[in-house]
């Protein structure tokens, strides 16, 4: 079975308010929504992030056309192709666009096998997924209120971003400790801090006993994070540091985190993140997803990746609390803080494509910089 036709839409979809973060104010999520045709009669959808300008670019200029006649089960063949036509230079410059059509290829093929994408990674290994309540404020109150509304919605992990200065995040921490009780908590910095703050505020907060804290230091900082671990207790996780497969090579090789959050889209494909994580699984770390608001498309293949992958054991992060809407009638369903794993073949969910429509956008707005303040901008290390 070959791909006949490509099409691709860029759509925003709002959140139902704005995400504050030490790298900025997002005020929805805008992804690109891939569809192909082949000459079996069977489409596939796909889907990525799309933060920046090159997504869209590199999608249309090289992957849509390297892709055109390629057989769906070529996912290996496609990645290498696009990174093979100079991409090899700027592999975080074409993973996200790759991803949006080897997830389609995918989507396709499980259709032509009747099978759920689950199935064609070795079955299920557990039988939901753990989704993690994801946590955007400065305001401790505020903190507080949201993380009720999470209790009340089942969940038992909780994921709350820090990074914005140093006294907040030992602030962030204690209320949410006070909040969940003894529940899993994660702190997440955003590589906000230098490696002297970063051992200063990891002795406060043990206090709290976090699961772990994620990307302490700036993302290419391998050796800093390898020395951290070495003087706390406490778990490193890295995510901005774990884009591409060598990006996961180098961060086993300098023993610089206990666990590692992978996203298909930043891997470059659905079998990237599988191959990422049985590196991980070989040493004994732990994974999980990193979230960038998804929807339903790439909702589904995070589930059937957690679904399959044996050491996927902690709870995924999700941000589909805030989504304002969604592409599919019937997006994964959830029960109890955990996700239901889709039994229909390929992703498993329907695209409403007069939705694809509504929310289609002609760029990209409100990723990263705060339109709220004119003069700032996010710098890594921070404080």
């Amino acid at each position: 079975m070959k791909i006949t036709a490509i099409h691709h839409t860029l759509v925003r979809v709002p959140f139902t308010e704005d995400i504050l973060w030490g790298s900025g104010r997002r005020i929805g999520t805008t992804r690109l929504i891939c569809r192909i045709e082949t000459d079996a009669g069977i489409v596939g959808w796909g889907e990525t992030i799309s933060l920046i300008a090159a997504v869209p670019a590199v999608f249309s200029d090289i992957v849509a056309k390297v892709g055109l006649g390629y057989p769906v089960a070529d996912v290996e063949r496609l990645h290498r192709h696009v990174l093979g036509a100079g991409y090899y230079h700027h592999k975080r410059a074409a993973v996200m666009a790759i991803a949006a059509l080897e997830m389609a290829m995918w989507d396709a093929l499980g259709k032509q096998a009747k099978l759920p994408l689950s199935s064609l990674w070795g079955g299920r290994w557990r039988k939901d997924v753990e989704a993690a309540a994801y946590l955007f404020t400065k305001d401790t109150k505020q903190l507080k209120d949201r993380i009720g509304r999470f209790l009340d919605a089942g969940y038992e992990t909780f994921k709350v971003k820090i990074g914005f200065d140093e006294g907040s995040d030992i602030a962030l921490a204690q209320a949410s400790r006070e909040a969940i009780g003894s529940r899993a908590l994660r702190l997440d910095v955003n590589g906000a801090w230098t490696p002297g703050t970063a051992k200063r505020q990891m002795e406060h907060l043990r206090a709290f006993d976090p699961a772990y804290v994620e990307q302490p230091l700036e993302l290419d900082d391998l050796a800093g994070h390898a020395l951290l671990r070495q003087s706390t207790s406490i778990p490193i996780a890295l995510d901005e540091s774990a884009y591409t497969l060598s990006d996961i090579g180098n961060i086993v090789r300098a023993n610089a985190a206990d666990v590692v959050l992978l996203d298909p889209h930043e891997e470059g494909g659905l079998w990237q993140t599988i191959k990422a994580a049985a590196i991980c699984e070989a040493v004994g770390i732990p994974v999980t997803l990193h979230s960038g608001a998804e929807l339903a498309l790439s909702q589904a293949a995070y589930i059937h990746l957690a679904a399959s992958i044996p050491n996927m054991s902690l709870a995924i992060d999700t941000e589909r609390a805030y989504l304002g809407g969604d592409i599919s009638p019937a997006p994964p369903a959830m029960l109890s803080g955990r996700f239901q794993v889709p039994d229909a073949p390929g992703l498993g969910v329907e695209v409403d494509e007069d939705a694809v429509r509504r929310y289609a956008v002609d760029g990209i707005v409100g990723a990263y910089l705060d339109g709220e303040r004119q003069d700032w901008f996010p710098v890594k290390p921070a404080y």
